[in-house]
């Protein structure tokens, strides 16, 4: 039985960080591509040298590069992390019409050369795009998916594990709604500790300091860096999407899905739960929210909706 593949366009620092999460894992082959006229060789580079850790790190999968798309034929699945990333207070939504120009072209030939393909959204403003590669695939909604609930969630968990003193392990909560500053929704009425509410064990007044800190995640992440944006984190919760789909783990992970009826929304992408397994989006899930978090969760598919009307072809 062949490997599985799959491809990562863009090899950055996200890109490369997602690169060598998913090669030490050893589920697959992976194909690093990008363009020279802004990478240079550097995608060469970061293949070659991951390959020579190989011996050290007990991997047998192999990690090539590529400026065209022959090579990414056939992969299993596609990460798109290609555009211009959000520096240090830009919104997300300012990169709109230059990444979208970009993520068509590079998912047009993407889904020209792996039609059976799985697409995973990285490029911001995340859930617009989404819709971007989905016109530019034509492919179902089922193996479009977007980055993002699962990096938000991430962030979330920490900073209540944090202030809790626990590990993030046995927090479990997840940020739904949209992926912007303004636009996310930390699920707080359903984060539960080891199994206790969090509403139980802090007050309300620090609830709402962790959900402010959360919803700025990347932006303090940008503010310290100073010229770039998060790729650790982002990489973890980008390669946890995709080991789900390699493996068929059918794992629970919050991402953003063209919703068609969840929490009353239609024919937009936005967060909620998604099970991901083999061929993408297998089942999504609807969190039991109070009326405050529904409305915020409509208002963010709302807000998208006016985002894409910006799009340009």
């Amino acid at each position: 039985m062949p490997r599985k593949k799959v491809t990562i366009i863009g090899a950055g620092m996200t890109g490369g960080a997602m690169a060598q999460r998913l090669i030490e894992l050893d589920i697959c082959d992976v194909v690093l591509q990008d363009d020279p006229q802004f990478a240079g060789t550097m995608h060469f580079g970061k293949a070659l040298d991951e390959s020579q850790a190989a011996s050290w790190e007990g991997y047998s999968s192999r990690i090539s590069a590529t400026d065209g798309w022959e090579e990414t034929a056939n992969s299993d699945v596609v990460i798109c992390t290609a555009g211009a990333p959000r520096k240090p207070g830009m919104t997300r939504e300012e990169l709109l019409n230059g990444n979208a120009a970009i993520v068509r072209a590079k998912v047009s030939q993407a889904a020209k050369f792996s039609p059976e393909s799985v697409i995973v959204i990285f490029a911001n403003p995340m859930d617009a795009m989404c819709h971007v590669a989905m016109k530019a695939s034509g492919f179902p909604r089922e193996r479009i998916v977007g980055q993002g609930g699962t990096l938000d969630s991430a962030r979330y968990r920490y900073f209540v594990a944090d202030a809790l003193g626990v590990s993030p392990v046995d927090v479990h909560g997840y940020v739904i709604g949209g992926h912007t500053d303004t636009t996310m929704v930390p699920v707080v009425s359903q984060t539960r500790i080891g199994g206790v509410p969090l509403t139980d064990l802090l007050p309300d007044a620090k609830v709402q300091e962790l959900v402010a800190r959360a919803m700025r995640g990347g932006a303090e992440i940008g503010e310290l860096y100073k010229t770039g944006s998060a790729y650790y984190a982002p990489s973890s919760a980008t390669i946890a999407m995709v080991e789900a789909i390699v493996l068929d783990k059918r794992r629970l992970l919050p991402c953003s899905v063209y919703h068609q009826g969840e929490y009353g929304i239609r024919d937009v992408f936005s967060g909620t739960v998604c099970q991901l397994g083999e061929g993408g989006i297998q089942r999504t899930f609807e969190l039991p929210l109070t009326d405050d978090e529904r409305q915020r969760v409509v208002a963010a598919a709302e807000a998208t909706k006016e985002l894409v009307k910006l799009i340009t072809e």
